[in-house]
């Protein structure tokens, strides 16, 4: 098994398409499986598509309401679309992010491969919380069956982990990495300090937010680092505070924004 490794699907629409990737974590080495709001959800219905190997899997798969939930727990998200352009830049060949993801797990890290509902995939909203995104070549049609993807994605992540040499981990301890829910945090507070000081304007925040996620989830965000950052997330909210930047009752503004924090 890799460890730390899991799959999430987010919103699956078939029962059996599930029980199928439950089979393709089992065959790969992923005993990881998260559900996220499955549609029409039918444990019998799944069961007979996983087989005897994979019912290990789907019985112990976590399911949860949202996103945010799922992912809350893992350092590095990696997200699987197959359509490029727009919002969806610097993707990677499955072999590049089984490579980094494999990096990541031996150091400790947890790690989820994120796939989108069958009928329309991850939307901008829903890879934009994700640190690298992921497509798999094909020749023609783009679209494979949800199952399909999985198990690309986790041969890719299997031959990864035979491949690597063993011996000491390259990444920082588990414990010291910044979660996703915490990055959140951290990106939210970057996107409030950005706007007050004018390098973020109020219309289409959050795309030109993209390159500063891809930025900061490069490498692995310590969560000593994640302290400091939101320290200067706060300063600079408060300096703008006091330079009247920001609108009276704001957060930040006049002396509420120090709260403590001016180091």
């Amino acid at each position: 098994m890799i460890d730390g490794l899991a799959v999430v699907l987010f919103q699956p629409k078939f029962a059996q398409n599930v029980g199928a990737a439950a089979r393709a974590c089992a065959n790969m080495g992923c005993g990881e499986l998260v559900l996220v709001a499955p549609r029409d959800w039918d444990l019998e219905r799944a069961l007979p598509m996983a087989t005897a190997k994979g019912e290990p899997v789907l019985r112990a798969a976590r399911v949860v309401a949202d996103l945010d939930e799922a992912l809350a727990g893992f350092a590095h998200v990696y997200g699987t679309t197959a359509r490029t352009g727009g919002w969806r830049k610097g993707l990677l060949a499955p072999r590049a992010a089984a490579g980094r993801a494999v990096a990541q797990c031996r150091g400790g890290a947890r790690v989820a491969l994120l796939f989108g509902p069958e009928d329309r995939g991850l939307t901008n909203t829903e890879t934009e919380v994700c640190g690298q995104l992921v497509t798999i070549p094909t020749a023609e049609a783009s679209s494979l069956n949800l199952a399909q993807a999985v198990l690309l994605l986790l041969y890719e992540c299997l031959l990864a982990d035979q491949d690597a040499p063993r011996g000491d981990p390259r990444e920082p301890a588990a414990h010291n990495l910044a979660t996703h829910a915490e990055q959140e945090l951290l990106f939210a507070a970057m996107r409030e300090a950005l706007l007050a000081i004018g390098v973020l304007k109020d219309q289409n925040t959050d795309y030109w937010m993209l390159p500063v996620r891809r930025f900061v989830q490069r490498t692995p965000l310590r969560r000593a680092e994640f302290n400091m950052l939101m320290g200067v997330c706060r300063q600079v909210r408060w300096v703008a505070g006091r330079a009247g930047l920001l609108e009276p009752g704001e957060p930040g503004e006049g002396g509420d924004g120090a709260d403590g924090n001016r180091g």
